[in-house]
């Protein structure tokens, strides 16, 4: 498959600058895999929309606070974005700065009283790694959490703002689980009401955990897709969503890509050998067309970027023997800006049974 296939026109206008007033009022298109039929409706109908007893894996991960302001001994601004932290030390962290030369060649930044950081080394990624000395707080989440700000997608062309600290997170995001730099976003429509509506009908919750980074927004830069070096990110997986993904029953309706990753990497290594252990792993598996599916029957995401890794993962799901997955997925992406669906990570949804 050429990158170029990828691509399909979407007005800027159609780009979500901010979400609906409430979280379940956003767009739900949904297609049937077997019957080839699409209908349109609210996220809020997703309860009579669901085959019965459908299980529901979801990624309870929470976004930092990653956007970290600091300055060189020279007084010149540094903006340091948090990606994850390193394997060696928990103070030592993947980060992207700006400028990124140079606060390298300076060597350090900081914000008075309450870090110093050193650049140890510019990664060939464009990344820094970075040790932080962080005295008023016991690690560097609880630092970003207290003086960072949310690092919204770079398609987002306006400052956070108070409002964004609640509806950039998912309603079940677990605060213990500040990893992500975005959020995982098929999960932002749901509310507490309707969790629990979906809970009283039938339909069991499995929580897992992807650390969602920046390569979710990198476009596919090579000509072939299948030359595309895929990015990893971190996931736990614990044993009652492990159980639950091999246990014969109703379909397994992941919640987003992110909860995809986590769940195809892990079954795809394998039989597990202890299934009353987390398994803490990376994902790093590149789902392309053709694929066939482990651990997932149904699909809830949101419109994703032309020329990403995400464009190829719900295609390769939309894939059978009667159709060419990217097609329909143009198809379904056309009828969503004809019926005047918004896009992104604070747009609508997509459902595909």
């Amino acid at each position: 498959m050429l990158t170029s296939e990828l691509h399909y026109e979407l007005p800027p206008e159609r780009i979500a600058q901010a979400p609906t007033d409430k979280r379940d009022e956003s767009r739900l298109l949904v297609y049937n895999r077997d019957t080839g039929e699409t209908s349109h409706h609210r996220f809020r109908e997703l309860p009579e929309l669901l085959p019965t007893g459908a299980r529901i894996f979801r990624n309870d991960v929470s976004v930092l606070n990653a956007r970290l302001p600091g300055q060189r001994d020279t007084g010149g601004k540094v903006e340091c974005l948090l990606l994850r932290p390193d394997e060696a030390s928990l103070d030592t962290w993947r980060c992207l700065l700006k400028p990124g030369a140079k606060t390298a060649k300076a060597g350090a930044f900081s914000m008075h009283g309450e870090y110093e950081a050193t650049v140890l080394e510019a990664l060939p990624s464009g990344e820094y790694l970075v040790n932080f000395v962080h005295p008023n707080d016991p690690d560097l989440p609880a630092l970003a959490d207290r003086i960072g700000s949310l690092p919204l997608p770079p398609y987002v062309k306006r400052p956070a703002n108070t409002a964004d600290a609640e509806r950039y997170q998912t309603v079940y995001a677990d605060d213990a689980k500040r990893t992500a730099v975005a959020a995982p976003t098929a999960g932002l429509h749901f509310t507490p009401e309707l969790l629990e509506q979906l809970e009283r009908r039938g339909h069991p919750m499995h929580d897992l955990t992807l650390s969602v980074g920046l390569g979710t927004f990198r476009p596919i830069e090579t000509e072939r897709v299948d030359d595309h070096p895929m990015h990893g990110e971190a996931y736990l997986l614990p044993p009652a969503a492990k159980a639950a993904l091999r246990e014969p029953g109703p379909p397994r309706l992941a919640v987003g890509t992110t909860t995809v990753r986590a769940i195809e990497h892990h079954l795809v290594q394998g039989e597990d050998a202890d299934l009353e252990a987390s398994t803490l792993a990376e994902a790093d598996l590149f789902i392309r067309p053709p694929y066939s599916f482990l651990g997932v029957d149904a699909l809830l995401t949101n419109f994703h970027l032309p020329g990403s890794t995400l464009l190829c993962l719900v295609a390769a799901f939309l894939q059978n023997e009667g159709n060419d997955g990217l097609d329909l997925l143009k198809d379904l992406y056309a009828q969503a800006l004809d019926n005047d669906y918004r896009f992104y990570s604070y747009g609508d949804a997509m459902l595909a049974l």
